[in-house]
């Protein structure tokens, strides 16, 4: 039979001694002909690298930054002292755990070394710490996923899997491999239906993971090994379902799975901060036409959401979610029949690394709505005020509202959203509606985002235009 690929994400791997007799085993019985891709344990990675939400630094942010050696050195200590924690929380047997704990220590006394000699190198005028920030960055991402792929392979010998810790975080390692030959090296001789590989989702790669995807690496490498080895499918483990809104704000029982979608929405929804899967790792999977599967690891028996190429049966709504974004509006007079302003706002956008979600324009005024944080704002303003002394240029806390599905054609999302949100007394300060019917969006203040989706979830599925609750492969 052909094998699966399957990522299991941080959060869920935190909880890998729960999935062991349900992911991994049944009837005590190892499931083979799947290949794992591991993330690291859950909170691991914002120690080494920095909190991906919060900023707040880790290893790499205090190296980076040092003026001195004494931050950087305590934040490795409390990496590794997490790490140890967390594989102490999976196993069971003390054997195992102590063969964790110290490849843990030599992991991090290894890179503890490395660090101390670029440190000393670059003390020299001949040499710059900022030239080797991204190859510090890619070290420390790769002690996280290696260590919980060691950690899982442990676990599973331990319950009689014939499992193999494949290492892709090239510790060690001579040559300057690109990524397919780091992979394909890696999985030289491995066969899926009498061995389990447990892979790291982290891979050492001439391309460098970090400088292109930064903290999406693990789905590109999951991705990649996937349409490699010919999967029949690539599989996402989470500790949730894929579903038409947040339960939390439109309850249990009105919550419903997607079951069914296509790599269109799958955009979409990366586009306003909730990935499926990241945008370039779902590139690699429909050019090899290999159809991705999203599950909730704790509900073993749940189809889960399919994710393909794959139109519609019909016109449907299949989610409502939303995100807190900044409006950047520049207003010139003069902007009328004038071009380059578009592009200089680009520029700047681009130069402060600002994620764009949406935009709109007129005939003097060109909005940009961004996933970003104030402080890089105020410089993006800077730059622009520079730029267009005579502009009017604001910056404004907003939320953005997004209706999505396959197909919208018919549905009147537009103005039924309207209607909706009326209803409630939200009243949007703007709306849009592409021509591929795949999302409408609603623009409205950041405090009435929650009610906004709850009021649109309730409009379009108590109109029963969405999908099935539960849609099998």
């Amino acid at each position: 039979m052909p094998h699966t690929v399957e990522k299991i994400g941080g959060t869920s791997m935190s909880r890998l001694h729960e999935l062991r007799d349900t992911l991994f085993l049944e009837g005590g019985t190892p499931r083979y002909g799947r290949i794992f891709v591991v993330s690291a344990f859950g909170g691991i990675t914002n120690l080494l690298l920095e909190h991906k939400k919060s900023g707040e630094a880790g290893v790499y942010a205090a190296f980076a930054n040092a003026d001195d050696g004494h931050g950087w050195h305590d934040a490795l200590s409390r990496a590794s002292a997490a790490m140890v924690e967390a594989h102490e929380r999976v196993l069971e047997n003390a054997g195992d755990i102590a063969q964790a704990t110290t490849f843990v220590q030599d992991r991090i006394e290894g890179a503890r070394n490395c660090l101390i000699d670029l440190q000393r190198l670059c003390s020299y005028g001949h040499f710059r710490l900022n030239t080797h920030l991204m190859q510090i960055r890619e070290l420390l991402s790769g002690l996280g996923e290696a260590h919980s792929a060691y950690v899982a392979t442990l676990m599973l010998q331990r319950a009689g899997v014939n499992a193999r810790f494949v290492d892709l975080s090239g510790w060690r390692e001579e040559g300057d491999l690109s990524l397919d030959a780091r992979i394909q090296g890696a999985m030289e001789g491995i066969d899926p239906d009498s061995e389990m590989p447990i892979v790291t989702g982290y891979a050492q790669c001439r391309e460098g993971l970090m400088r292109e995807y930064d903290r999406g690496y693990s789905e590109v490498t999951f991705s990649q090994l996937a349409a490699l080895t010919g999967a029949a499918e690539a599989i996402i483990h989470k500790e949730f379902h894929l579903s038409s809104a947040d339960p939390k704000l439109v309850g249990e029982d009105a919550v419903r799975t997607l079951g069914h979608t296509n790599y269109d929405v799958a955009d979409q929804m990366a586009n306003l901060g909730m990935e499926a899967i990241h945008p370039s790792a779902a590139k690699a999977l429909r050019q090899a036409n290999v159809p991705l599967r999203v599950t909730n690891a704790f509900e073993p028996e749940h189809p889960g959401t399919v994710i393909d190429d794959q139109p519609a049966d019909k016109a449907a709504v299949e989610m409502v979610t939303g995100l807190d974004i900044i409006a950047l509006e520049l207003f010139e007079q003069d902007m009328v029949g004038v071009k380059g302003y578009d592009a200089a706002i680009l520029d700047v956008l681009t130069r402060h690394n600002v994620r764009i979600v949406s935009k709109v324009s007129n005939a003097n005024t060109i909005t940009h709505y961004v996933d970003a944080s104030l402080k890089s704002m105020r410089r993006v303003e800077s730059d622009l005020a520079a730029k267009f002394p005579q502009a009017e240029i604001t910056t404004r806390k907003l939320a953005l509202v997004s209706v999505l599905g396959r197909d919208l054609s018919g549905l009147h999302v537009l103005l039924n959203g309207l209607q909706a949100l009326e209803a409630e007394t939200l009243t949007p300060l703007g709306a849009t509606q592409g021509p591929r019917n795949v999302d409408t969006l609603f623009i409205l203040n950041r405090s009435d985002r929650d009610k906004a989706i709850a009021a649109l979830h309730r409009a379009f599925f108590d109109r029963a235009v969405a999908v099935p609750r539960d849609i099998a492969a």
